[in-house]
């Protein structure tokens, strides 16, 4: 284990502590459930707008978010 922690050492790599290493993953968890959020809010908004375009299509075609809006 003295070798091991040696020759890491002595090595370029930087050496990081423990709680540093948890406070990254705890931080990739926080990002990952954002991350799932915004994807399920996404999914959610991408259907209601399918349903919305689906039932009022003439109001749709003639608006300027679709960009053939002259």
């Amino acid at each position: 284990m003295l070798d091991g922690g040696a020759v890491a050492v002595s090595e370029d790599d930087d050496v990081t502590s423990n709680r540093t290493v948890r406070q990254m993953e705890d931080r990739i968890r926080e990002l990952e459930r954002h991350l799932g959020r915004k994807t399920l809010e996404a999914e959610i908004l991408r259907e209601a707008l399918d349903k919305a375009r689906s039932k009022k299509p003439t109001l749709l075609a003639r608006s300027p978010l679709r960009g053939d809006f002259q």
